[in-house]
C-alpha cells in the first residue's frame, strides 16, 4: 500500500464521516422521542465503532486499489465512491430527513454494495476483503436497529 493512496482513500472517509456526523443529532427532541430497542447500545458506542471501521475502509480501499489497473481500478473505485455515498446517504434520511423508514430502505442498498465491496477487495488482496468484513457486520446490524426502531415507532 502506498502512501499517496492511503492519503486519498483517508481523505474520502474523512469527508464521509465528517459529513455524517454534521447531520447526525441525537440530541434533538425528535430522536429522543422514539422508541428504540432495549439493545440498542449507548451513545458512546457509536463513534467508538465507527473510528475503527472508517481506518479499516481506508486501509482497504488503499491496498485494493494498489493493486489493480485499468478497467478494475476504475470499477473498484466507483464502488467505493457509491459505498460511502450510501453510508452518508443513510445518516442524512434517519437524522436530517427524519424518515427511518427510507433510511432503512437506503442501508438495505448500503448492504449490497458492502457485500459487493468485500467481495470485489477479497478477490484482489483478501486482507482488504477482511478489512471490510467488520463494517459489513456493522452495518447489518444498524439495519437491525433501524428496522426496530421503524417497527416501535409505527403507529406514531
Amino acid at each position: 500500500m502506498r502512501l499517496p493512496t492511503l492519503v486519498k482513500t483517508a481523505a474520502a472517509v474523512t469527508v464521509t464521516a465528517a459529513a455524517g456526523t454534521a447531520v447526525n443529532d441525537t440530541s434533538n427532541g425528535w430522536y429522543r422521542r422514539l422508541r428504540k430497542p432495549s439493545w440498542q447500545p449507548p451513545p458512546v458506542a457509536f463513534p467508538l465503532a465507527w473510528t475503527p471501521l472508517y481506518a479499516l475502509i481506508a486501509v482497504a480501499g488503499a491496498r485494493v486499489l494498489d493493486r489493480t489497473d485499468g478497467a478494475d481500478r476504475a470499477a473498484f473505485t466507483r464502488a467505493y465512491a457509491l459505498n460511502l455515498a450510501l453510508n452518508f446517504g443513510w445518516s442524512a434520511l434517519f437524522f436530517k430527513a427524519r424518515r427511518p423508514t427510507v433510511a432503512l430502505a437506503e442501508i438495505a442498498a448500503l448492504n449490497a454494495s458492502n457485500f459487493a465491496l468485500v467481495r470485489r477487495a477479497s478477490r484482489v488482496d483478501p486482507v482488504a476483503g477482511a478489512a471490510l468484513a467488520p463494517y459489513a457486520a456493522w452495518t447489518l446490524f444498524a439495519t437491525a436497529l433501524n428496522g426496530a426502531i421503524v417497527h416501535l415507532n409505527s403507529n406514531r
